[in-house]
């Protein structure tokens, strides 16, 4: 197991080089000139380049990479162009926000998705069936952004029960994670009902009730342990999406996390912020990956003796 894991830890560091080049290669061949933008239209020639200078923007494109890719190894992610402050600080003080913002939609999406698309397999073709699959094709459809400016139209200016923007208390981050786990809930809820449709029309599923076994224990012990894989799979896919979604999220609602951060940064072509934010995201979700590849062996012990002989 332990060889499987630093196996897949060091698989992460050709995909983390590939994603750094990508976002490079797109920040420094976007339209702008991040020396102009911080100077001002009204900057003489010689002030810019004097400033491309000072920030190194007139060297080699792979050169700037290598270097900046041999400081990232050291942990050192560089000096934002935009306000002079450290990167590291920056991306720190921003992504505790975001992870407890993407946590929080991901269990809000697990708790009500799951669940329902159980009752609804169970279920099939009732009221309820049909409701829930009414109701996901509807959330599936909608953009995060309706989501967010209706919640905040009904919670915040009409019923005022909660606040608008920012993160200052937990009440901050309710519509947010709602609004992230809007789409992922209607996912979660097709997925489980599909796989469970699926496992309870197995032949084992047929024994089990045939040797007496109870419904509840033939759908939770038997049917649902097996329908389990592929909707494990999405959530950790989910939660990588969110990290991602939270941009327009975090957005909409004026919530400092990596979103906005990383909004900002592109606006004015901050290139160390948007690397080190990606960077970070891709990160995490590389190890919510591995998580979920791990938690395989607990749903189905099978697994685990082929990642032992890998």
């Amino acid at each position: 197991m332990l060889r499987y894991i630093g196996r897949r830890i060091l698989m992460m560091i050709p995909v983390l080089l590939g994603v750094s080049f990508i976002i490079f290669t797109i920040m420094e061949f976007t339209p702008g000139d991040p020396a102009m933008l911080m100077l001002g239209e009204n900057a003489t020639a010689s002030e810019v380049n004097e400033l491309r200078e000072e920030m190194g923007l007139n060297e080699n494109f792979l050169v700037r990479y290598y270097k900046y890719i041999k400081d990232a190894v050291k942990g050192d992610f560089g000096i934002s162009y935009r306000n002079k402050v450290s990167v590291s600080k920056e991306i720190t003080s921003r992504l505790n926000n975001t992870l407890k913002l993407t946590t929080l939609g991901v269990l809000i999406s697990v708790v009500i998705g799951v669940p329902v698309g159980i009752i609804s397999a169970v279920k099939q073709y009732s009221i309820i069936d049909y409701t829930s699959l009414i109701t996901a094709l509807i959330l599936t459809s909608l953009p995060a952004f309706f989501v967010g400016l209706m919640l905040i139209l009904l919670f915040s200016l009409h019923l005022n029960w909660l606040p608008p923007t920012g993160a200052d208390s937990w009440k901050n981050f309710v519509m947010p994670a709602i609004t992230l786990a809007a789409a992922s809930m209607a996912t979660l809820i097709r997925m489980t009902r599909s796989t469970m449709l699926e496992v309870i029309r197995q032949d084992y599923i047929r024994t089990a009730r045939a040797k007496g076994a109870t419904e509840n224990r033939v759908i939770y012990k038997h049917a649902l342990r097996n329908a389990l894989l592929p909707v494990v799979t999405l959530i950790g896919l989910n939660f990588g999406t969110q990290l991602g979604g939270a941009i327009v999220t975090e957005t909409v609602f004026t919530m400092p996390g990596l979103g906005s951060l990383m909004i900002a940064a592109v606006r004015t072509k901050d290139t160390p912020i948007v690397m080190a934010a990606v960077i970070t995201i891709a990160v995490i979700a590389g190890f919510i990956n591995l998580f979920v590849d791990i938690l395989y062996t607990f749903i189905d012990p099978r697994l685990k003796s082929d990642l032992v002989k890998n």
